[in-house]
């Protein structure tokens, strides 16, 4: 079994606007629309639980409404009811990212088991394809875990003070990561228990934990189309691409 867990509860503070950024609506539908109706519709994806403040449920349900409903012209009806019912739940969100990664995984373990793993991303990718999704999950049930990377492209710095260089960082080998991150669910969730109480607010991305837990994790290849929407630049971008998907869509009917 694998259950993808969707972090919808940041605020976007980044962004400057007083609605979330993955609330915030592009062609009609707000981002988190996008990444969801990919999770909901991949076959290798059993259950999906969201990670989202009570006041943007509605938001979601709704969404997931819209898709039941035929706003996806693209999905059959059948894989729409499918993809409804792997729906699990809500869960709250936490004061830091890997705080609302716990409260996940708590409620994912009602329902599956140590043998089985999840899958967690971010409602502010919104492209993430099904592709990168059939990739990560084959090579986490190969290994314990796995995450898409991309090469780095510019000379790396290494600086004791943020003021001056202390040394130069071989490219070749530091990757930046991305999401999804497939794990085994039982022994990722022990490794993230393990950083309780203060440990765990110090973690910046959900393959720490595991790394730190000593767990196999696989690197497969990134995609530079699937960018995380951080700043007013990133919404531009993503506007633009989806704006080109909808010209093209328009031009094949």
């Amino acid at each position: 079994m694998v259950t993808a867990l969707l972090l919808s509860g940041g605020t976007g503070m980044r962004m400057g606007v007083e609605t979330p950024k993955q609330y915030i609506e592009v062609n009609g539908k707000p981002i988190i629309a996008y990444g969801l109706q990919t999770l909901l519709s991949h076959e290798g994806i059993d259950a999906v639980q969201i990670v989202a403040d009570a006041m943007w449920r509605e938001t979601i349900l709704n969404c997931m409404e819209h898709l039941r409903s035929g706003g996806h012209d693209s999905i059959s009806p059948e894989k729409k009811d499918r993809g409804i019912e792997k729906f699990r739940g809500f869960s709250a969100p936490g004061k830091t990212r890997q705080l609302s990664i716990l409260n996940g995984l708590e409620d994912i373990g009602r329902y599956a088991a140590d043998a089985d793993y999840v899958l967690i991303h971010d409602a502010a990718r919104p492209l993430v394809s099904a592709a990168m999704l059939t990739e990560c999950l084959a090579a986490a049930a190969e290994h314990e875990g796995a995450l898409p990377v991309l090469p780095m492209k510019d000379t790396v710095y290494f600086s004791e003070d943020g003021t001056s260089v202390a040394s130069l960082l071989d490219r070749s080998r530091i990757f930046a990561g991305q999401a999804p991150e497939a794990f085994l669910f039982g022994k990722y969730r022990e490794a993230v228990r393990a950083l309780l109480p203060e440990r765990i607010l110090q973690i910046n991305g959900s393959t720490e934990p595991a790394i730190m837990a000593g767990m196999d994790i696989a690197m497969i290849p990134g995609d530079e189309g699937n960018f995380k929407i951080t700043t007013r630049a990133d919404l531009v971008r993503f506007q633009e691409v989806v704006w080109h998907e909808s010209m093209g869509a328009a031009r094949d009917k």
